[in-house]
């Protein structure tokens, strides 16, 4: 996609501002200031947090809310989400606000979020309002529908079987990474399995990616210890926090006009939206000024 140059640009900027500011530590400021100027300058983060990417999760049973094992999948959400707030709290982040994005919307269990972050639940727009906070968090993300060996791999449904952004077939890190960059929002850190790690990172190379497991299968791949994946996400929200505050990355911005097609797997009902072509009996497409405009002009 043509952003991608920009966003080399961009990182490659971050990094000499990001050594100048550690060889002239000693003269500006100590650790402990830097971290009085953060609370100062308000840095504000969002995380959106899906389940299947969270770390002890391999079972499609562990993310479905009328399933035994669900309760299971929760405490893993939590203990992951839990992390990832104190790491983005420990780069300093004066505030932080966690919103559920996983199927009903309803997966966090209030009375063991971190006290300090607020909490949006059920099913809202996710980016009315984005342009408040200054970083995103994509945190328990999966790889794209048909990703070999990813843990739970599809994109946003699974009666998508391909989606395609200008072009470029594309997951959901990259179509929430380019609906938070049409608000000035880029996204600073994501995690799930090794998988999603890569396909993060070959978007957006500069974003801080924590991989929690290993997939093998659909339903199967290596776990890492849980204080091991915990402490990863921690350090990972950290740094990613930390490297907002010296540089704030470009955020991911497609090129306008933004052609989406989307392949289900199932041929669907008719298109009620005239300006959607019908390319084939399983794929539609349609162009709009932005991606967020074209992906809702598909429904």
């Amino acid at each position: 996609m043509k952003t991608a140059k920009v966003l080399i640009g961009t990182a490659a900027a971050c990094l000499t501002m990001g050594a100048f500011a550690a060889e002239n530590a000693n003269v500006t400021a100590s650790a402990g200031a830097r971290g009085n100027s953060a609370q100062e300058s308000g840095m504000k983060i969002k995380i959106f947090c899906d389940m299947e990417g969270i770390s002890g999760i391999l079972a499609k049973s562990q993310v479905t809310h009328d399933h035994p094992r669900y309760a299971e999948g929760q405490r893993c959400l939590m203990g992951d989400l839990n992390a990832c707030i104190q790491g983005c709290f420990s780069g300093g982040a004066a505030k932080v606000t966690v919103q559920d994005i996983h199927s009903t919307c309803r997966n966090i269990v209030w009375d063991e979020l971190d006290g300090r972050a607020a909490c949006i639940a059920g099913p809202t727009s996710r980016f009315q309002g984005i342009e408040e906070f200054d970083g995103l968090i994509l945190l328990g993300y999966h790889a794209m529908a048909g990703t070999p060996n990813a843990i739970l791999a599809h994109t946003s449904s699974h009666a998508w079987k391909n989606f395609w952004m200008n072009g470029e077939k594309a997951g959901e890190f990259a179509f929430e990474a380019a609906r938070a960059g049409e608000h000035g929002v880029p996204v600073i850190m994501a995690s799930g399995d090794d998988k999603f790690c890569r396909e993060a990172k070959a978007l957006i190379s500069e974003v801080v990616a924590v991989e929690v497991k290993t997939g093998a299968a659909f339903e199967a791949g290596t776990l890492l210890p849980k204080t091991v994946a915990h402490q990863k996400i921690r350090q990972g929200a950290e740094e990613a926090v930390r490297k907002l505050r010296v540089c704030k990355p470009k955020p991911y911005v497609l090129s306008s006009p933004v052609t989406v097609r989307l392949e289900w797997v199932e041929r669907p009902a008719l298109p009620g939206n005239p300006a959607v072509k019908i390319i084939d009996a399983r794929t539609y497409e349609v162009t709009g000024e932005n991606a967020e405009k074209a992906i809702n002009m598909l429904f």
